[in-house]
């Protein structure tokens, strides 16, 4: 490399020559430096970070909505379950048997006599016996009139 007085008095190297290919090939870029503009790239990266920040608020706020519905899902599936649980409790009440005996007394039902049965080619098996009213079967055997 050789050096050559610059416009300061300093000495500047400058650049060998070239030739051949490397002539050719040095043909194809600009000859000066080429400065790119800051501005555009400065724009680029500022627009690009505040996009982030702006994504990141919106994930952010979304996350925070969806875990406020999970929130209030899983309050109403709590509510939903304990009124579940009563509404069975009180199914169990209204079909447990002291329960059916009392409510068919209240509509006025007796208890039946002895069933019978019918065989599939027609045959009566048992002996059927009629129902007898509750003030009745407390008295006593029934009249074999009333039969």
């Amino acid at each position: 490399m050789r050096w050559f007085p610059g416009p300061a008095g300093g000495a500047v190297p400058r650049k060998p020559e070239l030739r051949g290919r490397a002539a050719r090939l040095a043909r194809l870029f600009p000859a000066g430096r080429a400065r790119a503009a800051r501005t555009p790239f400065v724009l680029l990266v500022v627009l690009l970070l505040g996009g982030g920040l702006i994504g990141l608020l919106v994930l952010n706020s979304a996350l925070s909505e969806g875990s406020f519905k999970l929130a209030d899902l899983q309050k109403r599936t709590k509510n939903l379950t304990d009124e579940e649980q009563a509404l069975q409790r009180d199914i169990d009440a209204y079909s447990s048997p002291d329960a059916l005996q009392r409510r068919a007394r209240e509509l006025g039902m007796v208890p039946g006599g002895d069933p019978a049965f019918l065989a599939p080619d027609g045959t009566v098996k048992g002996v059927p016996g009629a129902a007898v009213p509750e003030s009745a079967a407390l008295s006593g055997p029934p009249a074999p009139e009333s039969l």
